[in-house]
């Protein structure tokens, strides 16, 4: 069990917190507004619950940051060696558009890299996980896993496919797209929610996410680390830098995952 965890406990606490998401998603639910203007649900917070509880009997000495839970300051997490860094329900608008592209997300970081990643799709029944060293994997509806990874890096490709959010489509996108274009290269846009945008890249549906947008590290991390076992990198746009966790401040900078 690489850093003493059992991914596979992770993956039943993604499940059981996906459970408790989809409990709330055949009701009719309500909507609150968050102070940043983000939708909250019944789902986001039972999902939470499941989570912190189970991780607090995996290992009670982990701390937790959660988008669902009160946030440290920064001065007493900076020296935290590991910990974990969870989405209890991660694209919020898409469940509350009833599209079912939303996300469970759970991660271990060590040393401000996702070391252990888990993504549970719950409408789907569709699981992403990693573990550093052990390779990125995919099931669906309990199925057998299927490894992730290979591919050409899209720079080297005449026919691309760019991933980008439902949500959260911006001009610096487009932008983006429009520089692809004039290399000579065919584009082929490919829309997702949630984290199963960085997920699309680690399979080999997408081959570049730019995301040129505002994020918060839970929204990422559990991605991250499947995207890094598939052998993709996830970097700051612009500097070419791993994208790194737990800063002062937990808005990512933009970043590519490619």
């Amino acid at each position: 069990m690489p850093h003493g965890i059992d991914i596979e406990e992770v993956k039943r606490i993604a499940c059981a917190a996906g459970a408790a998401v989809l409990e709330v998603y055949g009701t009719e639910f309500s909507v609150e507004t968050k102070d940043d203007e983000s939708p909250l649900t019944e789902a986001d917070r039972r999902s939470n619950v499941v989570i912190l509880e189970g991780l607090a009997r995996l290992d009670p000495a982990i701390p937790v940051i959660s988008e669902e839970a009160r946030t440290l300051p920064y001065e007493e997490r900076c020296g935290w060696e590991r910990f974990w860094l969870v989405d209890p329900l991660d694209g919020t608008k898409e469940f509350v558009k009833r599209n079912g592209e939303f996300t469970v997300n759970i991660a271990l970081v060590r040393g401000g890299t996702p070391v252990l990643g888990v993504v549970y799709q719950p409408v789907g029944g569709h699981l992403h996980w990693a573990v550093e060293g052990g390779g990125a994997w995919k099931s669906s509806e309990g199925g057998t896993p299927r490894r992730l990874g290979g591919g050409a890096h899209y720079s080297t490709k005449d026919e691309v496919v760019v991933v980008a959010s439902r949500s959260h489509l911006t001009d610096e996108v487009r932008g983006f797209v429009a520089g692809l274009e004039s290399q000579g290269k065919r584009v082929e846009f490919l829309s997702a929610g949630s984290s199963l945008k960085l997920c699309l890249v680690a399979e080999g549906a997408a081959d570049v996410y730019p995301r040129l947008g505002p994020t918060m590290e839970w929204d990422t991390a559990a991605a991250h680390a499947v995207a890094i076992e598939a052998g993709r990198r996830v970097v700051e746009y612009g500097t070419g830098e791993p994208l790194r966790y737990n800063k002062a401040d937990l808005l990512n900078p933009h970043f590519l995952v490619e």
